[in-house]
């Protein structure tokens, strides 16, 4: 079980530099957000179930932990992108403008 803990580990912190990496490097703030939320997301998770191998007297606490970061990040990333949106800071290569199209456009 040591073993596959470290492999989850390892997985965790190698999605932690991709994110990281993936926000220096993307070109505009929607573009970040979604390298950001993913890989970090994923990266956690990971993480957690590294340390529940380890020990597997804290998955409850564990279990609770993800749980929260699968509500929480995703509405995070949608609260940061529509202040990005409402503060006109839009790219000017936007394929589809959905907010605009609802009328939800200043």
């Amino acid at each position: 079980m040591e073993i596959v803990s470290y492999i989850f580990l390892i997985i965790g912190g190698i999605f932690f530099l991709l994110g990281g990496l993936g926000v220096l490097r993307m070109p505009d703030t929607f573009n970040r957000i979604q390298a950001g939320t993913k890989a970090t997301t994923l990266g956690a998770f990971s993480l957690l179930i590294g340390i529940g191998f380890a020990h597997p007297d804290w998955a409850l606490k564990l279990i609770l932990i993800i749980v929260f970061i699968a509500i929480s990040n995703p509405i995070g990333s949608s609260v940061i992108a529509k202040a990005t949106y409402k503060s006109n800071n839009i790219p000017e290569n936007l394929v589809q403008d959905d907010m605009k199209e609802r009328g939800e456009a200043q």
